[in-house]
């Protein structure tokens, strides 16, 4: 479960306004199997006391539920229960993080329960049609097969009894237990069509087996067994299950990428000695250490200490962001090059990253409004299916060919299982999850399956992200020298890729691409200093001769003494203005304490 304080959400006018201050929780409902449960659960959750909207998905199997502030959880909880489904409640001293992953273990063994029944199921099933195929081979393929047809039924019969009753118990005990679960609290659902359906095959074959003379007295009845249909509707229905567990799995695939970004450990210091313990150990006020080309492991305030940190992955952003001392850090971001000690300010669920995580988690766990016309109809979906089954049994019977028993049954039993509406309840939150999740690895967060859907009235799209409609890697585009360089060109590029040969920065990288493309013999720097939101200081010894080269902004030439007033340092710095203007990132160069030239660098 989690809780979010929200305030002034619109909702549709049939539901209660909420209050001006109320939490949204979300817990974790088993037991549902069809659009049919998730009504029930909402109009449970929506009788209790103090809710003002509750939302059930599904897909996730998980609901949500704006209400007061101090609501009786449990009064949730018991309300869910006399509905006939499951609300979890997550331990006292349970966080976000373990209740995630309890909830993922449960899901893995469900998911391996499934698979284990539904492959005895349809062994079983092809075993038993095999058999029939081998039996009635002339009548089905043309083919004869005396040994099979020499095998009396009443020793055939009682086998395929024995090992169909596994299957009836074991394999498909769950939608037995779910039907009458729901029929003690006085509905149907998908669990009572497969339910109804197994059982009436199973039961008329057991009476053909054991008792034929109950049908001999039935207008139309055949001393007929239909076994292997009823472990084949148990099997196929437990396929289509497992199908289901794994598409859950895999839509929640970015959820479960997003909490892998975050650092297990962090360095945080005590008595001035660091030590590394758990990342959830943590609290708001500690010191942490982060050295170079290390994740921060936490949200915090720079203390001491300057740096590149890459912040791509919390705003898509390639270019690294320049920290120092009062600057604020976020967890599970990227810290390039110097050494930092950062205040931890928000740890946990209060995290940026934590903070994603719910806004995916509830996007998705939102309804599209398309799902609420799907939701009212598997409402009585099932009752009309139970009434139309009734019908064709007893159309069938009174107008069908002979055997018109048997026909009648067999139809009505038909009409029940293929009627199952899975999809009505699976196909619109499984397509919105996906979605969202697809969306999310891209690095874009959609606030909830409403505005999915509304997307597709959109006629304008803006785009301001580096990386959006561009590759995400800078490259050098232009090059402007000084009149009165120095040096040539190929020079001012050869100093300044092999200063910036070992540097990892996004402009850097590019730079040594260019040289590479124009085959420039380049050098090891003898010394290099970075000036985080400046530039580079840098030694660098070319065919015996050294040479100082400082390449950064305009700050870190003032500071470094060069003189901007000479006619090349005025060029430069119009070169460098209309290199901005264009987009594009100027990155001034200056060797041996002269005004070289300007490296224009886009994306």
């Amino acid at each position: 479960m989690t809780t979010e304080t929200t305030s002034g959400t619109p909702v549709p006018a049939q539901q209660q306004t909420p209050p001006a201050s109320a939490e949204r929780m979300r817990f974790a409902v088993r037991g549902m199997t069809c659009a049919s449960c998730v009504r029930r659960v909402e109009r449970a959750l929506d009788g209790v006391e103090g809710v003002s909207r509750a939302s059930v998905n599904l897909a996730t199997e998980q609901a949500t539920v704006e209400a007061a502030e101090g609501i009786d959880i449990d009064a949730l909880r018991r309300a869910v229960d006399h509905a006939g489904y499951d609300l979890l409640l997550p331990g006292a001293e349970q966080d976000e993080d373990e209740a995630r992953d309890e909830l993922e273990r449960e899901r893995l063994a469900d998911e391996r329960r499934l698979r284990n029944r539904m492959v005895f199921a349809l062994i079983v099933a092809a075993v038993e049609m095999t058999w029939m195929l081998l039996r009635d081979g002339d009548a089905v393929t043309g083919v004869e097969v005396g040994w099979a047809q020499d095998v009396p039924l009443r020793v055939v019969h009682p086998l395929m009894f024995l090992v169909t009753l596994p299957v009836q118990i074991w394999a498909g005990g769950q939608f037995y237990r779910a039907a009458v679960k729901a029929a003690r609290h006085g509905v149907s659902d998908m669990n009572t069509l497969i339910a109804v359906g197994t059982s009436a095959a199973f039961g008329y074959s057991v009476v053909a087996t054991f008792a034929p003379g109950l049908l001999e007295g039935v207008h139309g009845a055949e001393s007929h067994t239909y076994y292997e249909a009823s472990a084949a509707i148990i099997g196929l229905v437990l396929l289509g299950r497992w199908l289901e567990a794994r598409a859950k799995g895999r839509t929640s695939s970015a959820v479960r990428a997003l909490v892998d970004l975050r650092p297990q450990l962090a360095r945080v210091i005590e008595d001035n000695e660091p030590y590394e313990i758990p990342v959830r150990a943590v609290q708001a006020g500690d010191v942490v250490l982060v050295r170079p080309s290390e994740q921060i492991p936490v949200d915090g305030e720079v203390i001491e200490g300057t740096s590149s940190v890459d912040e791509s992955m919390l705003t898509g952003e390639s270019v690294p962001v320049s920290k120092q001392p009062g600057d604020t850090v976020f967890g599970a971001t990227m810290n390039s090059s110097g050494l930092l000690r950062i205040r931890a300010t928000a740890v946990g669920a209060d995290s940026a990253l934590a903070r994603i995580i719910r806004l995916v988690e509830e996007a998705q766990t939102s309804k599209a409004p398309i799902q609420a016309l799907a939701d009212r109809i598997a409402g009585i979906f099932v009752p009309v299916v139970l009434g139309i089954a009734a019908l064709t049994f007893a159309g069938w019977w009174a107008f069908g060919p002979e055997p018109a028993f048997t026909l009648a049954f067999v139809n009505a039993v038909t009409v029940l299982i293929i009627a199952c509406p899975c999809a009505l309840g699976l196909a619109t939150p499984t397509a919105v999850m996906v979605g969202l999740g697809r969306a999310a690895g891209a690095g874009v967060l959609i606030r909830d399956a409403e505005a999915l859907q509304r997307a597709r009235d959109i006629d304008t799209v803006v785009l301001d992200k580096t990386g959006t409609i561009t590759e995400g890697r800078p490259e050098v585009v232009a090059i402007h020298m000084a009149p009165d360089a120095p040096i040539e060109e190929s020079v001012l590029l050869r100093l300044v890729a092999s200063a910036e040969r070992g540097s990892e920065h996004p402009y850097a990288e590019a730079i040594v691409r260019e040289a590479e493309r124009r085959a420039v013999n380049l050098d090891w720097p003898l010394t290099f200093q970075e000036d985080p939101g400046r530039g580079v200081t840098s030694s660098v010894a070319v065919d015996g001769v050294t040479h100082e080269v400082l390449i950064g902004n305009l700050d870190l030439m003032e500071s470094k003494g060069i003189d901007g007033t000479t006619r090349g340092g005025m060029r430069l710095a119009f070169e460098a203005e209309q290199a901005q203007q264009r987009g594009e990132t100027a990155l001034l160069v200056a060797v041996d304490g002269h005004a070289a030239g300007v490296i224009a660098v886009a994306d």
